[in-house]
């Protein structure tokens, strides 16, 4: 079944009609540039190797992330973090003290901020029991002024995927924005919902080098569409939003493949490793299903328990306060060295 998807309904009237900023490089396209003089930008002309102003469209990164994800690069946009690209999402759609979103808690909690931050009403739908979308309740939700939905799959802080059907039903019945976050999408083995890119011309897919990568301190955020939604966030983004050292280490890192996924299926190993011993203990009532690299588990006293691997020198999240999360602590998967002690940790405490 298809989506009858108009993304002109959906983009806000300013930004139909703005014009984006033209910085020098956006007017200086040519790629032969070993001896040229640069006398537009008001840059200082002593060679530093960050003297420039970096590529605004990141066309190198680009490239290299649109051969390993099959997909062109006028489908990419990336951002300062996934936090910037969600919130240029916000600012391109959703018209403020008009419009809203929809939010499924317990869930990532930038999304509930940056609707604050652009004054967009969040309606909030819970998951069920089992962390899964309650479809029926979504859908009744929506109004004529929702533009987007918000789904984190695997989901944070609950590790699980959500499942394919209730997905393609948002897909297929939701005339707004679905944009799932696969932020952890490298630990799971489900496929990438970028897959489905020209299938569904309302799906936006995020994902960060900051999890699998392990690429946090660099701060890169992406965001794959349709070319026309691209297109349109392309028009609101900062000129440099992504500066030049960020470029080049993603650049070292994303041909650093095969060291990438080493990293990760160590982690998941450990993940599991972890979980056959939280089986052992006692005061863990509950361990929920991960796809993530981290797990969430229900204990008799998140407080108390929180503040005993504190004293032991041992840091995780105190997810209690979140809905549906009463009890609970997420924890991080580490290195085997991290693990173990993490282990011997949680097996000491009485």
């Amino acid at each position: 079944m298809k989506n009858n998807f108009d993304i002109n309904n959906l983009v806000r009237e300013n930004v139909k009609t703005m014009k984006p900023y033209s910085s020098a490089r956006d007017e200086f396209e040519d790629f032969d540039t070993a001896e040229m003089i640069f006398l537009d930008a008001n840059e200082n002309p002593f060679e530093n190797g960050v003297n420039r102003y970096p590529d605004p469209q990141q066309s190198n990164v680009k490239a290299i992330l649109a051969q390993q994800k099959s997909l062109k690069a006028n489908q990419i946009l990336l951002g300062n973090g996934s936090d910037e690209v969600l919130d240029l999402l916000f600012r391109a759609f959703c018209e403020p003290k008009v419009d809203n979103v929809i939010t499924l808690p317990p869930t990532y909690g930038m999304y509930a901020v940056l609707a604050n931050i652009n004054a967009v009403e969040n309606q909030e739908v819970l998951l069920s029991q089992d962390f899964q979308p309650e479809i029926d309740a979504i859908l009744a939700a929506v109004n004529q002024n929702t533009k987007i939905i918000f789904l984190c799959s695997p989901n944070n802080p609950t590790g699980n995927s959500f499942s394919d059907e209730s997905i393609v039903t948002l897909l297929q019945n939701f005339k707004g924005l679905v944009v799932i976050d696969e932020a952890y999408i490298d630990f799971s083995k489900k496929q990438s919902w970028i897959n489905e890119l020209d299938e569904y011309p309302n799906l936006i897919i995020t994902q960060t080098l900051s999890k699998a990568y392990g690429l946090a301190g660099i701060r890169l955020g992406i965001c794959y569409a349709s070319s026309q939604v691209i297109s349109v966030l392309n028009k609101i983004k900062p000129p440099y939003n992504v500066n030049e050292l960020t470029q080049k280490r993603a650049i070292e890192r994303l041909n650093q493949k095969d060291k990438s996924e080493q990293e990760i299926n160590s982690i998941i190993a450990q993940r599991e490793d972890l979980l056959k011993v939280l089986d052992q203990v006692k005061f863990v009532s509950k361990i929920y299903p991960t796809e993530a690299n981290f797990v969430l588990i229900k204990v008799d006293d998140a407080n108390k328990r929180y503040d005993q691997l504190i004293a032991k020198g041992i840091v995780i999240r105190n997810r209690t306060t979140q809905p549906l999360c009463e009890n609970t602590l997420r924890l991080t998967i580490g290195t085997a060295e991290e693990n173990k002690k993490l282990i011997d940790a949680l097996l000491a405490i009485s």
